[in-house]
């Protein structure tokens, strides 16, 4: 699984029995649909690769070694297979060329002119494809009894997947350049130092000898620290086994302690932003660790039950690609950041929320069909509550002179009418409050206009100013304890409306919310008059004599017998 640099970015994968998909992570429509998603070459099977600059330009894998190089844009493809050979018929044994099922397709993270694909060798590329390059010898153990026919007596199973001693996966360090690690499905991790020149077998021990590497994380923080998930389950071994290095691959560690003992591991990461906080995905759901995987625990929420094949941090999120069940984000992973031990003893706690994107794009559940949700419309806020409070607590957003624009609260407001499950979802009217951790989307907009109970607006009800792009404050209220933090709101990328015109509009809209909060009022105030005091003398009614030689009164008598002791329609028109 891979992801581009676009905005709304879209991640990538390959659907065994189906093709290879790219989808985006979030529509303007406020929800993903059929039309958010299309085949990106390649095959079911493989990696698939974006160019880091050009999101247009994505190279996907099949079996038998092929490469595709697609063109989004033309939706032209070309073969950049480095070894153009159908081998089908053959067993592994005779081949110049071995090729896995999945094969690896990566770009180097120093040098986006550099595409890294393999056999039983390392190729590179420097010109898209046109041309591949072999940096390293056989880098398995190249046991020829496990390269031979399999599959029978008639026809035989030789579709590549069944091919052995093979690399499965590799990885070019980000922090030092020519620093590649690479695994094996025959139970070898491999290393060089300086570009592919030379190599060094740095194998750990513990594991059983023939286990496939499923993949090496190397770390964002340290050359020399990498991890490595590996999985045994073909020789019914199915425990979980990750192994941390710090020296290069001279020493490595198990680190499983919480992993249950037979859930094998597929994928394991590390936050490129908090340095020895692991994620890991595994045959039965996804799980993580605060403590650079001395302990794990579970990080299911509401992911289904199932095999996670791959996972990664695409800035404030995480991304898991499963067997079967789609691919799943977890918006804003920065309460996982930001997570300590302490903060467990705190009465109360308010996390720093990642920058709020500023935004049309809504979010709607739409239940007749299946589709894929957008993430929060506006700033998710996270807290922490250590228990229930008994009273209720308060929300407030502040702009950047210490206004306050917008004041939630935890009691729970009767709303009028049902909502339409075809439009788009209601605006949240009060914040969670349980023990644990909370969270609340703001959708940036100030404070709405007074509304008038079961009005029908032709336009959608009421709502303030969608908030400028700039600093404002979230300031929890728990008790007399107050708790602030940052909030930063960006622009839209795409958009490209100069800023003082945004701020006109915004005054604009501001001055228009007061105007209708001021006449919302005003016709509450009519349609329910303030009642009089105790002794004071009681306001003339409507005189129902009058009625007699007014056909409009009569009307209005036998219509609106509630609203007796009202103006008098005769009078409404001068008014």
């Amino acid at each position: 699984m891979t992801a581009d640099n676009d905005f709304p970015y879209r991640v990538y994968g390959t659907q065994q029995d189906n093709s290879s998909v790219g989808i985006a992570t979030a529509s303007d429509r406020g929800y993903i649909d059929r039309a958010d998603w299309d085949a990106a070459g390649g095959g079911e099977s493989g990696y698939v690769a974006v160019d880091p600059r050009d999101s247009h330009i994505v190279y996907a894998g099949s079996y038998f070694g092929y490469i595709s190089r697609l063109d989004r844009r033309t939706n032209q493809v070309q073969n950049i297979q480095q070894w153009p050979l159908d081998p089908d018929g053959y067993n592994a044994s005779v081949q110049k060329y071995r090729y896995t099922w999945t094969m690896p397709i990566v770009f180097s993270p120093h040098d986006p002119n550099t595409l890294y694909h393999s056999s039983q060798f390392l190729f590179r590329s420097r010109d898209g494809g046109h041309s591949w390059e072999t940096i390293s010898p056989d880098l398995t153990r190249n046991d020829k009894s496990k390269q031979q026919d399999s599959g029978g007596p008639i026809t035989k199973d030789q579709a590549s997947i069944e091919f052995y001693d093979l690399i499965f996966t590799v990885a070019e360090s980000p922090k030092q350049k020519g620093l590649i690690w690479v695994g094996t499905d025959d139970g070898l991790i491999q290393l060089t130092r300086d570009d592919g020149k030379n190599w060094t077998n740095i194998t750990p021990k513990g594991f059983p000898e023939w286990a496939m590497i499923s993949l090496i994380e190397p770390s964002p923080f340290e050359a020399g620290t990498a991890y490595a998930a590996i999985d045994a389950h073909k020789l019914d071994d199915f425990k979980p086994y990750v192994f941390k290095t710090t020296d290069f691959g001279k020493t490595w560690t198990p680190i499983t302690t919480g992993l249950p003992n037979s859930s094998y591991v597929h994928a394991v990461r590390e936050d490129p932003k908090h340095k020895g906080l692991l994620y890991a995905g595994t045959e039965t759901g996804a799980w993580v660790s605060f403590d650079d995987g001395s302990h794990w625990q579970a990080l299911q929420l509401n992911l289904p039950t199932t095999p996670v094949h791959d996972l990664i941090i695409h800035g404030d999120d995480l991304v898991v690609a499963t067997h079967g069940r789609a691919f799943w984000v977890l918006d804003d992973i920065s309460p996982l950041r930001q997570a300590n031990a302490s903060i467990a003893g705190e009465e109360a706690h308010l996390f720093t929320s990642r920058a709020a994107i500023r935004t049309r794009m809504g979010h709607t559940r739409r239940r007749r069909y299946a589709i894929g949700e957008n993430p929060p419309d506006g700033a998710a806020l996270f807290y922490y509550l250590k228990d229930e409070p008994k009273e209720h607590i308060k929300l407030e957003l502040l702009d950047s002179q210490g206004k306050v624009i917008r004041v939630f609260t935890s009691e729970e407001k009767k709303k009028e009418g049902a909502s339409d499950e075809w439009e788009r979802d209601e605006a949240e009217e009060h914040i969670p409050a349980k023990a644990g951790l909370n969270q609340f989307t703001w959708d940036l907009r100030y404070e709405p206009p007074k509304k008038i109970p079961a009005a029908i607006y032709d336009e959608g009800e009421p709502s303030g100013p969608l908030a400028l792009a700039g600093n404002y404050q979230v300031r929890l209220i728990v008790g007399a304890k107050n708790f602030t933090a940052p909030l930063e709101v960006t622009m839209d990328p795409r958009v490209k409306t100069p800023a003082e015109d945004l701020r006109k509009q915004f005054d604009l809209m501001l001055r228009m919310r007061d105007r209708q909060d001021e006449m919302n009022k005003a016709i509450l105030a009519i349609r329910d008059p303030p009642r009089p005091t105790a002794g004071a003398r009681e306001a003339p009614r409507f005189d129902r004599t009058r009625q007699a030689g007014c056909h409009r009164c009569r009307r209005f008598a036998q219509k609106n017998q509630r609203h007796r002791g009202r103006t008098h329609p005769s009078k409404l028109q001068s008014q």
